[in-house]
């Protein structure tokens, strides 16, 4: 691991360890199978050109890209690990700074992994770095209404639901309209839910463990 590597790790409230870290070029082949293995899972859901084109960029550039657009402060990309292996992927998209201080969440978790917190948690440490360490004000999440895994991440973590934009993005070869959910550092000072993405996550863990 390289000294001046940002790595983001924690543990999902029922205890299982995650690390978010950066992309690495030695990923090509574990990725590229967790990808294949869950095809069907995540196709659904994946990002797609309006222009029916195909990404061309190999690993290595993509890799490349990433790594140029976090120096620059632009976006943010992460693999999810547990256990050393790796199970998704997590990118902090859009940042904005000025006078707008924002950013997006996108992600994708592998199917065996389902509905053990690892989304909602790898959105959680996702969502304290922005706000705490690049000081960042506003966090999103924007999900096609049929996806019921994500719109549980953004029930857990207390988000606000701020309503559909219609075709908001091309996903699976049209455009789709998403629900927008968000968070600001007034929401998390204010709202008594929790000062910390983590805290109303652990909240939320422990009002549901109680029913």
């Amino acid at each position: 691991m390289s000294r001046h590597e940002l790595v983001l790790a924690g543990r999902t409230p029922a205890g299982e360890p995650i690390t978010l870290r950066p992309f690495r070029m030695r990923d090509q082949e574990a990725y590229a199978e967790a990808r294949r293995r869950d095809a069907g899972w995540l196709t659904p859901w994946d990002p797609t050109s309006p222009d029916g084109d195909r990404p061309t960029l190999t690993f290595r550039e993509m890799v490349r890209r990433q790594r140029r657009r976090a120096r620059a402060k632009e976006s943010l990309a992460f693999v999810i690990e547990s256990r050393g292996q790796i199970v998704g992927q997590i990118n902090g998209n859009s940042i904005v700074w000025g006078a707008a201080r924002s950013f997006s969440a996108g992600y994708w978790v592998s199917s065996r992994m389902a509905g053990r917190w690892i989304a909602p948690t790898a959105v959680a440490l996702l969502g304290d770095y922005g706000f705490g360490g690049l000081g960042l004000h506003r966090l999103e999440l924007g999900i096609r209404p049929e996806n019921t895994a994500s719109l549980a991440v953004a029930h857990k973590l207390r988000m606000r639901d701020e309503g559909v934009r219609p075709n908001f993005l091309h996903i699976d070869g049209a455009w789709r309209d998403h629900r927008i959910f968000a968070l600001t550092a007034e929401d998390l000072a204010e709202d008594g839910w929790g000062r910390t993405f983590a805290e109303r996550l652990t909240r939320s863990w422990a009002e549901r463990s109680e029913v």
